[in-house]
C-alpha cells in the first residue's frame, strides 16, 4: 500500500452521519444485494431522515437484509426514502402486509432479468449515489465488494457517481473483477460488524426425494448454477460421488462451498475461468463467507457478465438448477407470485434457464414440490395466477418429486400429459379435466 492510498483514504474517511450527509434529497441511490449493504450508512440515513434533513431519496436494491428493513426500510420512514425493490424478500413481504392494512401502496417493484439489472440503474434509472459494504483496502488501493460484487461493481463505474463505502472487516476479500479503487470514492466509513447470515433452509423428505433426482441428472464434468433454498442444498448433498464438476453461479451457496472443499468441483473441465469458481454474490453462514476470503480458486464478476446468457453458454454441459412456484399445462412457471402478491421476483432464473440450455450438452431443471399449502394446492396448475417468469418456450426439464421430463420438443398435448404425470395423484384427474377443457389434447385424446 504507497502512500498515496494511504493519504487517499485518511481524506475520504468520515463518520455514518458526515457521510449521509453528502446524499441530498431526491437521490437515487443503490445498494448491493444482502451482504453489501451497510449497516452504519443505512442506520445514520435512517436517523436524518427521521430528523427531517433529507425527504425524497429513491434506494434501488435487490433482495433486503433485516439491516435495512429496521433502518431505512421502518414504515413511518416510507414517505422519505422509498423503497424500489428488483426482488422482494421477506422484508418487502412484511411491509406489503402493513401497508395493506394502512390502505397504502405495495412496496414498488422493477420487472427485471438480474443480468439488465446494471443497465437499469445506470441507464434507464440514473442513479447517482451508490452504498455498499466492502473489504479493508488491499496494497494495490483496491476494495474488494467480496460477496455482493453483483451490480454494484457496474454502478461504481457510471461518471459522477457518489460513492461511499463502509469498510468491514469482516467482509471477505474476494478476487476477480470486483474492486474499487480507493481514488473513486467520495466517502469511506469504518465499521466492523458480522455480516447477514442465511442459515441452510432444513429439507424434508420431499426435498430429500427430488435432489436425488436431479443429482441423478447431473453427470460428471458438468458446471453448475444452483439457486437459493432447500431444494438447491439437497441436490447439492447428492453430488458427494461426483467427480470434476464446475461452478458459474450468480449465488455463491453454502452447498456448492462444500463441493469446492470435498474435491468434487475442480472446474477442471470448463471452457471459461477454468480452474476456478464463479460467482456474482454470497449469502450463507460464516464458513461461506471464511471460505470466500483469500481464496484463490474462487473470482467474483459483475452480474452483467456472470448472469449474461451468452457467457453462460461459453462452458459445456452447463447445468442450472431452479425453482418455481407454479407451472401452467403449456410448461410456462410463475416463479414470484403468490396469492395475488410479488413474493420475489425474475432473479436470474431466465438468464440461466437461456444459458444453460444454449451450452454445448446443457440441461435447465425447473424443481419444484407438486402441491403447496400443505398438499392443498397444486403448483402443477391449468393457468399461472401470476406472471410469466419462464416461458414455455424456454422450460427444459421439470422436476418433481414423482420424477421427471424433458418439455423440449414435446407438442402441447405432449406436455400437458407429461406435466399430468408429475402433479400430486389427488390432483391427476382434476388436471386431466382442464386439458380437455381447454382443447390441449388434439383429437380429443
Amino acid at each position: 500500500m504507497t502512500m498515496i492510498h494511504q493519504s487517499l483514504y485518511r481524506e475520504r474517511l468520515r463518520s455514518a452521519k458526515e457521510a449521509v450527509a453528502l446524499i441530498p434529497s431526491g437521490s437515487k441511490v443503490a445498494m448491493p444485494i444482502a451482504a453489501g449493504q451497510p449497516p452504519a450508512i443505512l442506520a445514520a440515513l435512517a436517523e436524518r431522515a427521521r430528523a427531517g434533513g433529507v425527504d425524497n431519496v429513491r434506494l434501488h436494491y435487490l433482495l433486503c437484509t433485516g439491516v435495512a428493513g429496521t433502518s431505512v426500510f421502518d414504515f413511518d420512514l416510507c414517505h422519505r426514502i422509498i423503497p424500489i425493490s428488483y426482488f422482494h424478500g421477506g422484508v418487502e413481504r412484511a411491509l406489503d402486509k402493513r401497508r395493506s392494512a394502512e390502505a397504502l401502496p405495495a412496496v414498488d417493484l422493477v420487472p427485471c432479468h438480474f443480468s439488465q439489472v446494471p443497465r437499469s440503474l445506470v441507464e434507464h434509472v440514473g442513479v447517482d449515489t451508490l452504498i455498499a459494504t466492502v473489504a479493508p483496502m488491499d496494497a494495490d488501493g483496491n476494495f474488494s465488494l467480496g460477496a455482493s460484487t453483483d451490480y454494484a461493481l457496474t454502478v461504481s463505474r457510471k461518471p459522477g457517481i457518489r460513492l461511499i463505502l463502509e469498510v468491514n472487516a469482516r467482509m471477505p476479500y474476494v478476487r476477480g473483477d470486483c474492486m474499487i479503487p480507493v481514488s473513486s470514492v467520495t466517502a469511506l466509513v469504518e465499521n466492523d460488524v458480522s455480516l447477514p447470515i442465511l442459515p441452510g433452509a432444513p429439507s424434508n423428505e420431499v426435498d430429500d426425494t427430488i435432489g436425488a433426482i436431479v443429482a441423478g441428472l447431473v453427470e460428471d464434468g458438468d458446471c453448475l448454477q444452483m439457486g437459493i433454498g432447500a431444494l438447491p442444498d439437497a441436490v447439492c448433498s447428492r453430488l458427494s460421488h461426483h467427480r470434476n464438476l464446475g461452478i458459474h453461479t450468480e449465488m455463491m451457496t453454502g452447498g456448492l462451498a462444500n463441493l469446492v472443499k470435498a474435491g468434487v468441483v475442480d472446474n477442471s473441465r470448463k471452457q471459461t475461468h477454468v480452474g476456478r469458481s464463479i460467482f456474482t454474490f454470497a449469502l450463507g453462514d460464516q464458513s461461506l463467507y471464511d471460505f470466500l476470503h483469500s481464496n484463490p480458486d474462487i473470482e467474483a464478476h459483475p452480474v452483467d457478465y456472470v448472469n449474461n446468457p451468452f457467457v453462460i453458454s461459453q462452458n459445456d454441459r452447463a447445468v442450472s438448477v431452479n425453482a418455481t412456484l407454479q407451472i401452467d399445462l403449456n410448461g410456462a412457471c410463475n416463479s414470484e407470485f403468490m396469492n395475488g402478491r410479488q413474493f420475489s421476483a425474475t432473479g436470474g432464473q431466465v438468464d440461466f434457464v437461456r444459458g444453460a440450455y444454449a451450452s454445448r450438452g446443457g440441461r435447465s431443471i425447473i424443481a419444484c414440490h407438486s402441491t403447496a399449502a400443505k398438499g392443498t394446492l397444486s403448483r402443477i396448475v391449468p393457468a399461472l395466477t401470476g406472471p410469466v417468469t419462464t416461458s414455455r418456450n424456454d422450460t427444459h426439464i421439470v422436476v418433481t418429486e414423482y420424477g421427471w421430463t424433458n418439455l423440449k420438443g414435446k407438442s402441447v398435448a405432449e406436455r400437458a400429459k407429461a406435466l399430468i404425470a408429475l402433479a400430486h395423484p389427488d390432483f391427476r384427474e382434476e388436471l386431466d379435466r382442464a386439458a380437455h377443457g381447454a382443447g390441449l389434447y388434439a383429437g380429443g385424446d
